[in-house]
């Protein structure tokens, strides 16, 4: 029994060595949103606050929490009469939009270059993980249409939507004391479902984000 304890101990300590956690970080920023996806391009101010266990001085799993402000932006559609007798038979009219997109996130993080806790020199790193976004979006026409008498290519009014996301990021950071950190990042949420919506113009991979933001990480 004592040889395996002895074996079992001998076995152990190559693997603890190389499994050595730094530690555990909060962060928070802030940033600015862009959406590429045309006919639904917007600007948007948001916040996002991370979680990140550090498995190793390389690797480790973040979790994160971003939302941000309306971004506003329109389209010029026309209305269909549901009735062939009514007049007329076609409204043009201006869609103005809002969406405001908030967005849970987990996956891995990876530093190139440094560590999580480098005291003197710069970090670069980058992110690859998977994200719930969850939108909402308001519908105002421009001029007043009796749904009643005519189909509108998108609905009005507020109404939500939902969409799994691929998250890719990259971010430098640079070392302030007393284990703080200074970072910026880029970032970008690709949509991996397009499920339909009565209140979006554009549905296929939309929305299609990038988002530059800036902030502070503690290590604990």
């Amino acid at each position: 029994m004592k040889n395996k304890l002895i074996i079992a101990i001998f076995l152990f300590l190559p693997l603890a060595s190389c499994c050595q956690f730094p530690g555990f970080s909060i962060s928070t920023d802030i940033g600015i949103q862009r959406n590429f996806k045309k006919d639904q391009r917007f600007w948007a101010f948001g916040h996002t606050t991370h979680a990140q266990f550090h498995l190793t001085r390389t690797d480790g799993i973040y979790v994160w929490f971003a939302y941000y402000s309306g971004g506003k932006f329109h389209n010029d559609l026309v209305a269909t009469a549901k009735d062939p007798l009514t007049v007329p038979q076609q409204i043009a009219y201006r869609n103005n939009a809002k969406i405001r997109l908030k967005q849970f996130s987990t996956g891995w993080k990876r530093y190139l270059k440094g560590a999580p806790d480098t005291e003197k020199d710069w970090s670069l790193y980058g992110y690859a993980g998977l994200g719930l976004l969850l939108g909402r979006v308001d519908n105002i026409p421009a001029v007043s249409i009796d749904t009643a008498g005519y189909s509108l290519p998108v609905r009005k009014g507020k109404g939500n939507f939902k969409r799994l996301t691929l998250d890719l990021g990259l971010g430098v950071e640079f070392p302030i004391g007393n284990d703080f950190y200074f970072y910026s990042e880029a970032r970008a949420w690709i949509p991996t479902t397009d499920y339909p919506s009565d209140y979006l113009f554009v549905n296929n991979k939309a929305p299609f984000t990038g988002m530059f933001s800036s902030g502070l990480r503690i290590l604990f």
